[in-house]
């Protein structure tokens, strides 16, 4: 009982960090709009300056929802990697999926023009984009998922993963070779990561893919929980570990792959996120670990949005750099301080 309601109290400080948060990322940046002024035009008011309005609903708070399902997905699918591959250093792109769907990325920004398949430049648009990285990452999901109907070992499974990425970043450089400057300039741009670049109708299908993700996360609870106890307890306990592989498998892949094909590859998230929400909640249950986990990484994610677009100038650091100068201090400070990552 007690721990219940050690648990609610945490979570209502994490809910109104997340809201602070939220709320901190669209009043700040390249142009400076006093925090009052935000709260009007969130209320419904006008706010003093009608530009104010225009910048906060069709720029800021997109990119803050975008930060959120970033943020929580990178999250969670990496809370699912670790626990899979009982492995402290999985991350959501562990499996290759994120090298799929930068693959696919490398595709159709660089192979495509290289082949002169596409003769005009306004085919090369944000949609499309996305569309190349998701058939990109869905292509090595299909396959990784028929890998692992044959493999029953999951560290097996892992290496196969590896490789997979090793493959994909192989054929990702050979591209890059060959292609002309512009087209190498447009992918290393992609490869950065933004968050600002997406519509509400883009949001909207993001939103959609990471909810399928998540269900999927939450359908496999019970087995994450046992799994923790290694897969022999969880077969005991009459488990299908061909079935929670199958789940698991398929939720990082809508996570990481639908994440990566809208606003490129960003990295540490998944992988820092996880190992401090187990500090901070001081448990492994998973029905804890999972709203938990989604809740800090969209705090990070916001809050590396706010390093990135740095306040009051009109320079934007790449959104990827941020995170990984934010998560890799955390992990290593985890190590330090623990002695171990507890797992």
């Amino acid at each position: 009982m007690g721990d219940t309601k050690a648990y609610r109290i945490t979570f209502l400080g994490l809910a109104i960090v997340l809201t602070l948060t939220f709320f901190l990322n669209i009043s700040l940046g390249s142009v400076a709009i006093p925090p009052i002024q935000t709260l009007k035009s969130l209320i419904g008011q006008a706010p003093d300056v009608p530009s104010w309005d225009y910048i906060i609903w069709n720029y800021r708070i997109p990119k803050a929802l975008t930060a959120i399902l970033v943020g929580g997905g990178l999250s969670i699918s990496g809370l699912l990697m670790q626990t899979l591959f009982r492995n402290p250093l999985a991350g959501p792109f562990v499996l290759g999926i994120s090298s799929g769907a930068s693959l696919g990325a490398a595709l159709f920004l660089m192979g495509a023009t290289s082949a002169n398949v596409m003769a005009f430049s306004g085919f090369f648009n944000d949609i499309s984009l996305a569309a190349a990285a998701s058939i990109g990452s869905f292509a090595v999901l299909f396959v990784v998922v028929l890998v692992a109907n044959r493999v029953r070992d999951t560290m097996a499974l892992l290496i196969i993963g590896l490789m997979f990425g090793s493959i994909t970043a192989a054929i990702v450089s050979i591209l890059a070779y060959f292609s002309s400057a512009e087209d190498l300039q447009r992918f290393v741009f992609w490869s950065f990561g933004s968050l600002g670049d997406l519509s509400y109708p883009q949001i909207g299908l993001l939103a959609t893919i990471s909810g399928i993700g998540l269900l999927l996360s939450i359908a496999a609870l019970k087995a994450l929980n046992a799994l923790l106890l290694g897969e022999q307890y969880a077969n005991s306990m009459g488990i299908s570990m061909k079935t929670t592989r199958f789940t698991i498998i398929c939720a990082t892949g809508l996570f990481a792959g639908g994440i990566t094909a809208f606003v490129g590859p960003i990295g540490f998230v998944g992988l820092a996120v996880p190992h401090l929400t187990r500090q901070i909640f001081k448990t492994m249950d998973h029905r804890v670990l999972l709203p938990a986990v989604f809740g800090y990484g969209a705090i990070l994610m916001l809050l590396c949005d706010i390093l990135a677009q740095l306040p009051t100038s009109e320079s934007v650091l790449p959104i990827n750099a941020i995170t990984s100068l934010v998560g890799a201090p955390v992990v290593i400070w985890l190590l330090i301080r623990k002695r171990k990552i507890v797992f």
